[in-house]
């Protein structure tokens, strides 16, 4: 790009969409969706320089924000700024309501699946799902068995990663029921958006997203153990500064107005947990906590664990703590269970799915495996129990040698792995060296629940910053967007 165009050029001028994805902003005819005509038109009012001088405000205020995280794979350092494009990502006021609508029908279905697998297995007996997947999971944790957690609810924050394919059409890809991650995204990068656009602001109406602290800590409040009172005493249980989410967890503790903690300044007595503080103990009623359930409790689950508190599943199970989220909620994120998801619609609802899943093989079916090590170049394969893009094969562009390496593995452990055909996941203007390009995203809205459930408007939208790759985690070098919800449109 030369320097007369990098300056003077209109922003989308020469934006070419992807020939085959949906594209977020643009339709086939290259014209601006009805619900992005007002965002496409204010954008393209800025010249490409003035549009690279906000790029590099927005980044100051990341740096001076320190808004990071970590990749556990990187050798360079251990902190990374999260990249960040100017260009959000709009959807349709009425098409969030289907959304919404489609959201709260599966976080009802999946707190009942929970309830019902921990106490009459009522879907396990009637066939609806394979009692030895279920059983079988790492995320089942008999220790729930017959107990339910205050409030009843198992799944007080969840992230449901949705894609939007070729048609247009929204499906769920996965659910993240134990400890979802990049809501303080979310926020800061509306913090951001207001910071660089102010005027954008004021002709484009945004649905609010500010609101999420106050959500979450009203959700937790509600679901406090009885005997808590009018106040209960909330804290954020992080594993600490070397985890990849630290800054969300400070983040979160900070906005929530509760205290960020580490398991050593917790205790137990007497089947009830305090926090220590300069004053003396404090009763502690509800615990946010962000580490997952194997480093909970060492008397309990991993004996090795520093990371928890002793006696911490004690007083759980004696009903005088909330554990936010639930344990033994792994169950419903095993991404073997989550083929089975419509089916919990339609057992515990008697309601047709609003929105279906991404066609899935389970390797623990026989048949399903050897459909699966047939074609491994056209499926994508993952590990049922991991997250951020790690243990997965994007078979259509994997060497010859690592799809051989993960058909030993699949033969080697079925359960472990499930297979989805590759999606064409929708794009979205994102800019680049060489101004504005297509490139794919998803989104992650986030739900909370206590006594009532809400939807967060919009989510995170993750872009993937290579040409042409469909992997969009941060930590397999992602980027994220400002997800705008407008008031109006279709």
């Amino acid at each position: 790009m030369n320097a007369e165009r990098s300056d003077q050029g209109s922003l989308f001028g020469d934006y070419q969409r992807h020939p085959t994805a949906w594209d977020e902003l643009f339709d086939a005819a290259g014209e601006p969706h009805p619900h992005c005509n007002l965002l496409v038109d204010c954008l393209n009012q800025l010249r490409l320089g003035e549009f690279q001088k906000r790029r590099t405000s927005a980044d100051l205020v990341f740096v001076n924000q320190g808004v990071t995280f970590s990749v556990y794979a990187d050798r360079r350092g251990v902190e990374k700024i999260f990249p960040f494009d100017l260009i959000p990502r709009p959807v349709a006021a009425a098409e969030w309501v289907q959304l919404e609508a489609g959201l709260l029908q599966r976080i009802h279905a999946l707190n009942l699946f929970l309830y019902d697998v921990y106490h009459e297995q009522r879907i396990l007996k009637e066939g609806i799902i394979p009692a030895e997947l279920v059983l079988g999971s790492k995320g089942f944790r008999k220790e729930m068995i017959d107990f339910e957690p205050p409030g009843g609810q198992y799944i007080h924050v969840v992230g449901t990663d949705l894609v939007r394919d070729a048609g247009g059409i929204f499906r769920v890809l996965e659910d993240n029921a134990r400890t979802p991650s990049g809501v303080s995204y979310v926020l800061e990068n509306r913090v951001v958006m207001k910071k660089v656009f102010p005027q954008l602001f004021q002709y484009c109406r945004v649905r609010r997203v500010e609101d999420y602290p106050r959500r979450l800590r009203e959700a937790l409040d509600s679901v406090a153990p009885a005997g808590a009172g009018v106040a209960p005493c909330t804290v954020l249980l992080s594993p600490g500064p070397y985890n990849s989410a630290y800054f969300e967890h400070s983040f979160l503790a900070r906005h929530m107005g509760i205290e960020l903690v580490l398991g050593p300044d917790l205790f137990v007595h007497e089947d009830r947990v305090y926090l220590k503080t300069t004053r003396g103990p404090q009763r502690v009623d509800v615990i946010y906590r962000r580490l997952d359930d194997d480093f909970l409790d060492p008397h309990v689950f991993r004996p090795d664990s520093l990371l928890g508190v002793p006696g911490l599943f004690h007083a759980y199970r004696a009903g005088n703590v909330t554990l936010a989220n639930a344990v033994g909620t792994g169950v419903a994120d095993d991404k073997a269970i989550y083929p089975f998801v419509e089916d919990m619609i339609r057992f515990y609802r008697s309601e047709e799915p609003i929105l279906n899943n991404v066609p899935t093989h389970i390797g623990a079916r026989p048949e399903d495996c050897a459909y699966v090590l047939d074609n491994l170049d056209k499926l994508v394969v993952k590990a049922v129990n991991e997250s951020g893009g790690y243990g997965m094969l994007m078979g259509h562009t994997a060497s010859a040698k690592e799809r051989l390496e993960f058909r030993d593995k699949i033969k080697a452990n079925p359960r472990n792995y499930i297979a989805q055909p590759v999606v064409t996941l929708s794009t979205c203007p994102t800019w680049t060296d060489d101004g504005p390009a297509p490139r794919h995203v998803d989104l992650r809205p986030y739900i909370v629940s206590g006594k009532t459930s809400w939807v967060l408007p919009g989510g995170l939208t993750r872009t993937a910053l290579v040409p042409g790759s469909l992997v969009v985690n941060s930590s397999q070098g992602g980027g994220s967007k400002d997800t705008w919800v407008m008031e109006n449109g279709k």
